[in-house]
């Protein structure tokens, strides 16, 4: 095998809940999370030279020992330096938008352990690449197991959950950046009062029930970055006026997201908030495919 082509597929969040600080300085959290088809496409290739060679169709775009995917292939060649004889040549196609609360970067990561893991035949189970994408970045695990999960700890411990029923999502990312600390530090300055009832969308995940559940959507980390960014709140009655079945800020944001029930209303939707400065999505939510 010379070469594989991994998906790396973006993430939404139906809950997030803070439950506080841990000991290492990491929040506690609760969260619910869904894999949706929108995905980055990643090219893994052999090279005789040792080393990672990372090439990316966004100029602008780092591909530094910053980057994650570079870190995960680097990680991979140190885990298994004993089986990883050559290097590896990575091209990576970003449709993910960054720094948006999509988890884009952790995708990235975990495609490249995956693919590592295929392109020398490695043979490392999911649990193990699991423990390697926790040391990366916490949303690294869900990114390479997908479909639907309770995510706590700091959200590298994950149970698996029924599938969520096939909907359809529109994503709205405004061209505003917004720093995963900044959102977390005003989180603390400024609890949530409300927070999600995890317990019951558990229910009506098991249920089915896509309208109970869009109804239970809650990210307590919303109402900072909204107030901040008044923008957001615009987007999210555009969303609802054109038919969304609920509307949620992603993560730390500042991408929003819609829950439709027809790919006709998410495209009426997506048309009600497209703008220019906006990006604006179109997906569905995966089923969790075993690997």
């Amino acid at each position: 095998m010379k070469n594989v082509t991994i998906l790396g597929h973006a993430k939404i969040n139906l809950t997030l809940d803070i439950l506080g600080t841990r000991p290492d300085g990491f929040h506690e959290v609760a969260m619910v999370m869904q894999a949706v088809e929108l995905a980055d496409t990643l090219r893994l290739t052999k090279t005789a030279e040792p080393g990672v060679q990372l090439t990316i169709d966004v100029p602008w775009l780092k591909a530094d020992e910053k980057n994650l995917a570079v870190r995960a292939a680097r990680l991979m060649q140190k885990t298994f330096a004993d089986r990883i004889t050559g290097g590896v040549a990575i091209a990576l196609e970003k449709r993910i938008p960054m720094a948006a609360g999509l988890a884009g970067g952790s995708a990235d990561a975990a495609a490249v352990l995956r693919g590592m893991n295929e392109l020398y035949e490695l043979g490392a189970s999911d649990e193990e690449l699991c423990v390697l994408g926790a040391e990366l970045g916490s949303d690294i695990p869900f990114t390479l197991l997908g479909g639907t999960m309770l995510a706590t700890g700091r959200g590298e411990v994950l149970e698996r959950l029924p599938d969520f029923p096939e909907t359809y999502v529109v994503l709205a990312k405004p061209h505003i950046s917004v720093s995963t600390a900044w959102a977390y530090g005003a989180y603390d300055a400024n609890p949530a009062t409300e927070h999600p009832d995890n317990a019951a969308m558990l229910r009506a995940i098991a249920a089915g029930d896509r309208r109970a559940a869009a109804a239970l959507l809650n990210n307590v980390l919303e109402r900072a970055t909204i107030k901040k960014y008044g923008q957001l709140a615009d987007i999210k009655r555009r969303m609802v006026a054109a038919g969304a079945l609920a509307s949620l800020m992603s993560g730390s944001g500042p991408t929003l997201f819609a829950l439709a029930e027809t790919r006709e209303q998410a495209e009426t939707i997506a048309a009600a908030v497209r703008q220019e400065d906006v990006d604006v999505f179109v997906t569905r939510t995966m089923k969790y495919q075993s690997k």
